[in-house]
């Protein structure tokens, strides 16, 4: 960035932000759908520019020490390219939220209203080492008629002034309106807090990223903040599961990919299905390189076998690696109580073939998704038919699970009369 203090700079951004945004919410959905099917295809044609630019993102994170999860993450190649490209163009396919009638209704003195469905404004993106949220983020903001700004993290640094080019370009191309995406691109740590103070023309931030980035940003911030906490999610194994079933769920759920927020961290299974259930998953565990961390009763079960012994903090935390802790539990009532102790509010499930056990877990489990006889890891907003989304919310005001379109609206009233006053 240049040309003044980054403070001006920023403001600046801003202002030209919410210029985009009275433009975007009255543009026609055939033009946003043309834009965002422009910025898919340049994102393919530009494939080999910012593939070179992650390979210097990556021989960096190495260089630093970086690994497991976090590199993963950061790794960009043909099939995530494509993967971004088709993530715009499904949601250039998705139904246009904005205008949406909610509801109508005549009231008192025949006035009619209704309860329309608009863009919120301007929405900032706060994140780290993962470079499609930049473009997943453009495309969801852009269809439903906000403006963004996206401040990625300093590990793909180059990653995301590719990406953030070709979509630009590609964007300016097809009618995209001046600032109506664009990126902060410094890796000065100042940058956030002075985005996150842009009162009167941020309107909200979205922070995507570990506890460390979101308590930053709650910290600092002077705007409305969505956020995503950690993902300490639980898989409950109940005494009438279909075993065959659970097994499939509780493997898929930990190994099918761990280091994001909806794997599976902590196993729970009932006392009466744990003898029979955990030797046969501890092998299907153990040849996926899965770390077991078992309460008293787990490792007497697998007596013999690796099982390392669960520690308190262990309950509590998101692992985002091939790390498992396993309790056994005497009842339904004490899975719900340990969910409610332990849990992140983000996604929870149980196994069993109990309607009334299944209706009650979902019932009482106060989490952002809660599942009967599913892996937590379709918690997404692609797998929900949402398109790409900017995050999993688990705050409860507003939005709440993934955020796709219509969490990135908000709503009026459009109230018409015919010459009506009001008395008295």
């Amino acid at each position: 960035m240049s040309g003044g203090s980054l403070e001006s700079q920023i403001r600046r951004m801003a202002l030209t932000a919410r210029r985009a945004a009275w433009q975007l919410a009255v543009m026609k959905t055939a033009r946003k759908n043309q834009i965002l099917r422009g910025m898919g295809r340049g994102l393919i044609a530009g494939g080999r520019t910012i593939l070179s630019a992650n390979g210097r993102d990556m021989r960096r994170a190495k260089q630093k020490g970086i690994g497991g999860a976090l590199l993963d993450r950061l790794l960009l190649n043909p099939k995530r390219i494509r993967e971004m490209a088709e993530g715009l163009f499904e949601v250039a396919r998705l139904k246009d939220p904005v205008g949406e009638r909610i509801a109508q209704w005549t009231a008192a003195q025949g006035i009619k209203i209704s309860k329309v469905r608009v863009p919120i404004g301007v929405i900032g993106i706060v994140y780290e080492a993962r470079p499609n949220v930049t473009a997943d983020c453009a495309g969801l903001c852009l269809k439903s008629g906000n403006s963004v700004i996206l401040r990625g993290g300093s590990e793909a640094f180059d990653s995301n002034r590719a990406i953030f080019r070709t979509l630009e370009q590609a964007g300016r191309s097809a009618g995209m309106p001046a600032g109506a995406a664009q990126l902060v691109q410094t890796t000065d740590r100042r940058a956030v807090a002075i985005l996150l103070g842009q009162i009167g023309l941020v309107d909200l931030v979205i922070p995507r990223g570990g506890m460390g980035l979101i308590r930053r940003v709650m910290e600092v911030a002077r705007v409305p903040v969505i956020k995503q906490t950690h993902g300490v999610c639980h898989t409950f194994v109940d005494a009438s599961a279909d075993l065959g079933m659970a097994q499939r769920i509780a493997y898929n759920a930990k190994v099918q990919r761990p280091g994001v927020c909806n794997a599976m961290e902590t196993l729970l299974i009932h006392r009466q299905a744990a003898p029979k259930f955990l030797p046969a998953l501890y092998e299907r565990y153990a040849a996926a390189g899965v770390e077991l961390r078992g309460d008293p009763t787990v490792r007497k079960i697998l007596a013999g076998r690796l099982v390392q012994a669960a520690q308190p903090q262990d309950w509590d935390t998101e692992y985002l690696a091939k790390v498992l802790s396993i309790r056994v539990v005497p009842s339904l009532e004490e899975a719900i109580a340990h969910i409610r102790r332990h849990g992140s509010g983000h996604s929870d499930a149980i196994v069993t073939r109990s309607k009334r056990n299944a209706e009650r877990f979902l019932a009482e489990i106060d989490s952002a998704c809660v599942y009967h006889n599913a892996s937590t890891r379709f918690t997404d907003g692609g797998q929900f038919g949402l398109g790409a989304e900017v995050g999993v919310s688990t705050d409860k005001i507003h939005a709440r699970g993934p955020m796709g379109l219509e969490g990135l609206t908000t709503y009026k009233y459009l109230v018409r009369g015919k010459g009506q006053v009001r008395a008295g």
